[in-house]
């Protein structure tokens, strides 16, 4: 591997030599915010953001050992006249999109940082292709990077690239097998000496670090542009800045007045993984913001894209979810926090997938009244139910608690009085351990054979002024 990342490293410092201008911070918002280097104009050098990424990672021989394609005489990726080698110019999705979220229910990730979505690589007329290559939809993705010597990738996209429902995972596999395998210039055949997913490597560090030379909290916050409960801003006063530090504009997305996304654009000169990054005006009509009145709002806040106050889709593991006044145990929608028996305090909730996470946010569950078990049928029983997340239907399947399309069938449960859930009269289930940061852990309803088990209960934590619409829009 020490010798992929030299060949790695020169092919890079081969490459370019102009990098991304950025406006200075104000003083006040430098102090908050995290580190960023200062570039030049409106070009990103792809060598010297790998010189913090690739070339930072551990390497030992038992690393990947190719190198992508050496290219000479290389076009502009939208701009080219003549035949093109798809190893040296990512064709036909030659426009890069760097797209971010901002996130405040849930507030995801840092409250002075916004949050990568993705690398996209959209065709020149503003359509795009998707899952090029069903063979490489790994989902894999952090043992992918830490064979391959990216520690220090992941560790970044722990923080800086987060899903709201807490399944990072998911997140990254979706963005690898949707986006990713339809870049060109990642294609398998584009690599010497060719070793299994080191593109997937590549992929995550170029995103990664091209991310960082796009500050977008920064840069608003210099331009006095800064989240707020109660100001509103026009389309130009957030778009001037940002194009003023991209060299050219944006696509802003907003959900309704409330700004949540940013994309960036960029034509390719080479490979994506050595090649220079040019600002490029975006493929078309994409910005979906008003021209006033806009939202710019804070992580904490709990105002949504409509406008109007509620209870937030899911909650950090850090904190407690709390049930509204008036919620009902296993009512509509809410969440589902963790208990270890006999403790007062949940220790995290589980996640869409139905795994116990300690790290991340809560996931949304939708309650289903059980149709042959409804309450006026056994008025003395207690009520009857079945669970849905984002991911799909939960059952108890082979001993384990799981969410999903692929669950054949949905398990019937129940509850007490106080929002314990139960399954075959019993509110115990179990869990090898206490999850550690970043785990995720397994809930049984019985020990594994030859494990004692920790015995938890799983307790309701409603969201019940939410309508049935905007739920559905998560799933």
């Amino acid at each position: 591997m020490d010798q992929w990342f030299a060949s790695r490293g020169q092919a890079v410092l081969d490459s370019v030599s102009n990098m991304i201008s950025k406006t200075k911070a104000q003083a006040q918002a430098q102090a908050q915010a995290r580190q960023y280097r200062c570039w030049n104009n409106n070009r990103v050098n792809v060598k010297s953001l790998l010189q913090a990424s690739v070339l930072a990672a551990h390497s030992s021989d038992d690393h990947f050992g190719g190198s992508s394609a050496s290219c000479t005489n290389t076009q502009l990726s939208c701009h080219n006249t003549t035949a093109v080698d798809t190893c040296c110019l990512n064709y036909p999705g030659g426009l890069m999109l760097q797209t971010q979220f901002w996130d405040t229910s849930p507030p995801v990730g840092p409250s002075d940082s916004w949050t990568i979505h993705g690398l996209w690589p959209d065709l020149c007329d503003g359509s795009y292709e998707a899952n090029c290559d069903h063979a490489r939809a790994y989902s894999n993705i952090s043992s992918i990077l830490s064979a391959g010597g990216g520690e220090d990738v992941l560790d970044y996209m722990q923080t800086y690239w987060k899903d709201y429902q807490g399944d990072d995972q998911n997140l990254w596999s979706h963005e690898w097998a949707k986006h990713g395998t339809c870049v060109s210039t990642l294609d398998t055949k584009c690599y010497n000496n060719y070793q299994a997913q080191q593109e997937v490597l590549d992929y995550f560090n170029i995103t990664t670090a091209l991310f960082k030379t796009l500050p977008t909290y920064q840069t608003l916050a210099a331009a006095g542009v800064l989240p707020s409960d109660s100001r509103t801003w026009t389309e130009e006063e957030i778009q001037a800045p940002l194009k003023k530090m991209h060299g050219t504009a944006v696509t802003l997305r907003c959900k309704g007045r409330v700004l949540n996304e940013v994309w960036y654009h960029f034509s390719v000169r080479g490979s994506v993984q050595t090649g220079e990054f040019i600002a490029a005006q975006p493929d078309g009509a994409k910005s979906s913001c008003p021209g006033t009145g806009i939202r710019y709002l804070p992580k904490s806040s709990s105002e949504t894209s409509s406008g109007t106050t509620e209870p937030t889709r899911s909650q950090p593991l850090t904190q407690t979810p709390s049930p509204t006044s008036t919620a009902v145990p296993f009512q509509g929608k809410g969440f589902l926090q963790v208990f270890v028996k006999g403790e007062t305090s949940p220790r995290g909730c589980l996640i869409s997938r139905g795994n116990w996470y300690m790290s991340g946010t809560c996931a949304g569950f939708h309650v289903q009244d059980d149709v042959v078990d409804k309450p006026e049928h056994h008025p003395r029983e207690p009520r009857k139910f079945t669970l849905i997340s984002s991911k799909g239907p939960c059952g108890i399947i082979d001993n384990i608690f799981q969410c999903g399309k692929e669950v054949p069938e949905q398990t019937v449960f129940s509850t007490t009085s106080n929002g314990t859930l139960s399954y075959r009269k019993h509110t115990s289930f179990y869990a090898r351990s206490v999850p550690r940061r970043f785990e995720k852990g397994d809930i049984t309803a019985v020990p594994e054979a030859g494990d004692k088990g920790l015995e938890v209960e799983i307790v309701w934590s409603g969201a019940t002024s939410r309508s049935n619409n905007q739920f559905q829009e998560e799933l």
